[in-house]
């Protein structure tokens, strides 16, 4: 997800913030560990009533390994990166990390670079460094990102120039 905060009057900053898209809240994933826990809990007692005295047990194993595995996907979600770009620089910051990467607007490029898997990678550029972008983000959203960021770092470069 691509959200664009536009600079406001009297501060000419651009922020983009990258984040992947979470449609389930954490209220959403407690119900749906309730509901599949509940569900292999209730399977678990009819096999057990049939005989098969540890489906209770395995039942018990197998919800709590989906609940941390589900946890762990949805904290997935938590990464974001935040691009600042006004006069003088273009910076990257990744969260939660906190790692922090600055550019020059006037040198940077940004490009699509074909990766390994034959999933494009959103690159930027300058000096000899090579920075990845929106990682997470779906294929169509990363060329949306590289016609933004074309977009505003050639209104940057012009109004330097002018």
């Amino acid at each position: 997800m691509i959200v664009l905060r536009p600079a406001a009057a009297g501060l000419p900053s651009v922020s983009i913030w990258l984040r992947p898209n979470r449609t389930l809240s954490r209220r959403g994933l407690r119900r749906l560990i309730m509901l599949l826990a509940s569900l292999a809990l209730t399977t678990a007692v009819l096999g057990a009533w049939v005989g098969n005295v540890f489906a209770p047990l395995f039942a018990l194993v197998e919800s709590s390994a989906v609940a941390i595995a589900l946890c762990v996907a949805w904290r997935a979600g938590d990464r974001s990166e935040r691009i600042t770009l006004d006069d003088a620089s273009l910076v990257v910051q990744s969260l939660p990390g906190r790692q922090r990467t600055s550019f020059q607007p006037g040198w940077v490029r940004v490009r699509l670079h074909e990766g390994d898997n034959g999933c494009r990678r959103l690159l930027l550029s300058s000096h000899g460094r090579e920075l990845e972008i929106g990682r997470f983000l779906a294929e169509r959203e990363r060329v949306e990102l590289l016609r933004k960021l074309e977009l505003l770092l050639d209104q940057v470069n012009g109004r330097r120039r002018g």
